[in-house]
This record gives C-alpha cells, structure tokens and sequence, in this order.
C-alpha cells in the first residue's frame, strides 16, 4: 500500500511510503512547487529491492503528477548509482546537466522527465 503525507515543517515536501503489514518498506520524498516537482530522496529498504517497490513509487509520483498539471520533475543522482540512474531512464528521465562535486566526492547528473509542454 502507497500512502502519501505532507511534511509538517515544509509545505511543499510530500512523502510516499510503500508500507507492507503496517512496516515501511520504501519511501519517496518530492517537492512540489507551482507546476514543478524534485525528487527529493528514493529508498527502499535492502531485503525488498528488486521486488518493484521503487517502480511502484514511481508510479504514484508519476500519478500525482499528471493529477497535479505538472510540467516537468527533475531530481539529482550520483554519477556512480547505477541502479538509480537505470530506474529513472526506465520512466523516461534524460540526463540534462553534470553537476560537479555536487556529492561529496562525486558529480551528480541532473536529470529530467517532462509531463507536459511549457
């Protein structure tokens, strides 16, 4: 089940929790501002990945999203996060700017996902 929350401190920080007998198992924290959206964070906890909860996740956002008018959601993933990176190009993300050191260590890729045109 995918319940969605607002942040109590950050009226424009929402939260999908992917939650499996009442435990947690995988969340999604956005922004939400105006027409746009950021993924802010992506989690899911290790012994249920590869089970579809990040994808599931997605497509709640992406749900949202559309129920929102949104024009486009962008987000920022480490350079090295290959198994982020394959997610978010499955949902038809494109990379659109390097951002370096934006990691401690390592450059980030701006990416991009259009829901309507501008």
């Amino acid at each position: 089940m995918i319940n969605e929350t607002k942040d109590d401190k950050n009226p424009f920080l929402f939260n999908l929790e992917y939650t499996i007998n009442d435990e947690t198992v995988g969340f999604l924290s956005y922004t939400f501002m105006y027409d746009r959206m950021e993924i802010e964070d992506i989690y899911v906890e290790e012994e249920y990945r590869r089970n579809k909860v990040a994808s599931k996740l997605m497509d709640k956002l992406l749900l949202r999203a559309e129920e929102l008018n949104v024009i486009n959601i962008t987000l920022e993933v480490d350079v090295e996060n290959e198994n982020a990176k394959e997610l978010y190009k499955k949902y038809g993300f494109i990379e659109v700017a390097l951002r370096k050191g934006y990691y401690q260590g390592s450059d980030g890729i701006l990416m991009e996902k259009k829901i309507r045109g501008e």
